[in-house]
């Protein structure tokens, strides 16, 4: 085989190898612009907003969480009697 049959065959498999890369690439670009990964140069958040529970939430469940210990310590101060 001579040497330019030798380059021309090796230049081939390389192009073959930069067109796949080229697909992958352009998959994980589309796959970024998907999830929104473009807002991250503007420095805007990635993803879902982060959920706000009202001050008002907040207490209930406070008062429930507390009301519950409350309960709980009661019923085994109780068994120890």
């Amino acid at each position: 085989m001579n040497i330019l049959a030798a380059l021309k065959q090796e230049e081939a498999k390389l192009n073959k190898q930069a067109h796949k890369v080229q697909q992958q690439l352009d998959a994980v670009r589309a796959a970024v612009k998907i999830l929104g990964r473009d807002a991250a140069s503007s420095g805007k958040p990635i993803g879902r907003k982060k959920r706000v529970m009202s001050a008002a939430a907040r207490a209930r469940i406070s008062e429930a969480t507390k009301a519950r210990w409350a309960k709980f310590r009661a019923a085994k101060a109780k068994g120890k009697r």
